[in-house]
């Protein structure tokens, strides 16, 4: 019986070691499964952070690049409005200008108008009538010119050509100061240009447009003087004085072919008024 008792005791307590140690076991595996949750949210607290830092550097960044994109339309804006104003500017210094020509150009007219009504008066009052003007004598008619007794063929061939040849370079010359009057304006407007405060570029660019439009003016004026000499070829009325009706000088048609005066009438205002 006690042997019995002995044995029952050695398997109850074998059962009590084998229960401790499954308890034990139990709180390894409770503490380890405690330990990877914890490391897992911390893992997954550090990822979160990350993830957080991230996107606050990424809104950082597209606000910076906003922030950039706005600076730059201002400042386009601001050289638009800054070009805008320099135009306006301009524009009212050359209608300025124009205002003070177009007095000045009355001023003169009636000061030109009353002195040549004064001296009208006075050549009316010490000179006789002048002569009738002398007949232009023609002669042959060929290639579309009217040849007279003062210029051959030959000769007026010769000036047509001339006269062709500088019509060409005065409408080039005229073409070129126009591309450079609007190439100012087109500069202002694209920005390529930079203006003091004092406006003193602008104003120099006023004056270079202006020169450029009025030396365009004169080259396309004597194209047209050209234009008519031309015409008086095919007529038999080149190289005669319109205030005399005499044969004007060869040197000086070869010089001028567009002029309709000789050198005295010029110089000394014979038939003006």
């Amino acid at each position: 019986a006690q042997k019995k008792l002995a044995a029952q005791k050695k398997i109850a307590d074998q059962k009590a070691l084998a229960l401790k140690k499954a308890e034990l076991a139990k709180k390894v595996a409770a503490k380890k499964a405690a330990d990877a949750a914890r490391k897992k949210a911390m893992r997954e607290k550090e990822m979160e952070r990350k993830k957080v830092a991230a996107q606050r550097k990424k809104d950082m960044a597209l606000q910076q690049k906003l922030k950039a994109s706005a600076a730059k339309e201002a400042a386009k804006e601001k050289a638009r409005i800054a070009a805008e104003k320099l135009i306006l500017k301009a524009a009212q210094e050359a209608e300025k200008i124009r205002i003070r020509e177009e007095k000045e150009a009355a001023r003169l007219a009636l000061a030109a108008e009353k002195e040549a009504a004064r001296e009208a008066e006075l050549r009316a009052k010490r000179k006789p009538v002048p002569p009738p003007r002398p007949p232009i004598i023609k002669t042959e008619f060929a290639d579309g010119i009217q040849a007279t007794k003062d210029f051959d063929l030959k000769f007026l061939t010769g000036q047509r050509e001339l006269m062709l040849e500088k019509k060409v370079v005065l409408l080039r010359q005229a073409l070129r100061l126009d591309d450079e009057a609007n190439s100012l304006i087109q500069d202002v407007e694209m920005g390529d240009v930079q203006f003091d405060e004092e406006g003193g570029e602008g104003d120099t660019m006023v004056v270079e447009r202006s020169r450029d439009l009025m030396l365009s003016a004169q080259a396309r004026h004597i194209v047209e003087e050209l234009d008519a000499a031309l015409e008086r070829i095919k007529t038999g009325e080149y190289g005669y004085s319109v205030h005399t009706g005499l044969a004007i000088p060869r040197e000086r048609l070869k010089a001028i072919p567009e002029t309709t005066e000789s050198v005295l009438e010029r110089v000394g205002g014979i038939g003006r008024r």
